[in-house]
C-alpha cells in the first residue's frame, strides 16, 4: 500500500482518482429530476435573504465544487458563481460538465481551509458534501465566514459520513443499510469505489468522531455566526436510492448568517 506524507497528500490522491466516477455521478443529477430539485431548494432560501436582489446581483462562491454540480445549477440560474476545489481533476470534470456554460463560471484550484479572497468578497457560500472530509474544519468556517459579506449567507449540505468507523450505534445503522441495499432494487452507491481508502481517509478526518449538526452550530456560534440547521432536508433532495443506501445517515443543512 502506497504510504502518504500528509493526509492533504493522501486526500488529493483519492479524490483524483476518484474524479471520473463522481463526474458521473453529477452528470446523472443533471440529467435527472434532481437538477430541478436542488434549483428550487436553494432558489428558495436566497431569495428568502435576499428579496430584493436578482440573482445577476449576487456573488455566490461554490466551496468544493467537485464536478460542479452546484456551480453550473446556480449559473443556470442567473447568479455569478466562483468554484473552487483543491484538485486538479475534479476542476477538469466540472469545466467539461459544465458545457456552453464554462466561461460564465470562474473556476479556481483552492483549499477550502485556505481561501485567498479578500474579506466580504461573497453574498452567498455553498457547499455541499465537503466540510466532514476537511482536517481542519473549524478553520475552514472561519475563513467562509471571513470571506462572505456582513449578512451574507452561507449553505452546508452535509451528513455524518463515516461517523459509524467510531460509534457503535452509527455502525449498526450502517449494516442496515447494507441488507437493505441487497434486499432492495436499488444500486449500491459504493459500488465500484475504493472504500477501504475512503475508510483510511475518515478516520484520519476529526469530524468522524463529532455529533453533527450540533457541532457546526457550536463553531458558527463562536464565529458570531447566527446558524440553524435543518436536519429535515434530506427528505426534499434525496432519491430514493440515496435514502436506502443513506438511511442512517440523514443530510443536514447547516444555514448561517453573517451577523451584523
Amino acid at each position: 500500500m502506497r504510504q502518504f506524507e500528509s493526509y492533504e497528500e493522501e486526500n488529493i490522491h483519492y479524490w483524483t482518482g476518484r474524479a471520473p466516477g463522481y463526474s458521473g455521478v453529477n452528470q446523472e443529477e443533471l440529467a435527472s429530476n434532481q437538477r430541478l430539485v436542488w434549483r428550487s431548494l436553494i432558489t428558495e432560501r436566497i431569495h428568502a435573504h435576499f428579496p430584493r436582489k436578482s440573482p445577476r446581483e449576487i456573488r455566490v462562491l461554490d466551496v468544493g465544487t467537485g464536478p460542479g454540480f452546484f456551480a453550473i445549477v446556480l449559473t443556470e440560474l442567473g447568479y455569478s458563481v466562483t468554484a473552487v476545489d483543491y484538485t486538479a481533476s475534479m476542476l477538469e470534470a466540472a469545466r467539461h460538465n459544465a458545457g456552453t456554460l464554462v466561461n460564465s463560471i470562474t473556476f479556481l484550484q483552492m483549499n477550502a481551509e485556505d481561501l485567498s479572497f479578500p474579506d466580504d468578497s461573497f453574498d452567498v457560500l455553498v457547499t455541499r458534501n465537503l466540510t466532514w472530509n476537511l482536517h481542519h474544519p473549524e478553520k475552514a468556517y472561519a475563513q467562509w465566514a471571513r470571506v462572505l459579506k456582513p449578512g451574507g449567507l452561507l449553505l452546508n449540505f452535509d451528513a455524518n459520513w463515516y461517523h459509524y468507523l467510531l460509534d457503535e450505534s452509527a455502525r449498526a445503522g450502517h449494516l442496515k443499510d447494507r441488507e437493505n441495499i441487497a434486499k432492495s432494487n436499488v444500486g449500491d452507491e459504493t459500488a465500484g469505489t475504493d472504500v477501504a481508502a475512503m475508510e483510511a481517509i475518515a478516520l484520519q478526518a476529526p469530524l468522524s468522531a463529532k455529533s453533527r449538526p450540533s457541532w457546526d452550530l457550536g463553531v458558527l456560534h463562536r464565529l458570531g455566526m447566527c446558524s440553524t440547521a435543518d436536519t429535515e432536508v434530506w427528505k426534499r433532495v434525496w432519491t430514493r436510492e440515496e435514502r436506502i443506501n443513506n438511511a442512517s445517515t440523514p443530510m443536514f443543512l447547516v444555514e448561517a448568517v453573517k451577523c451584523g
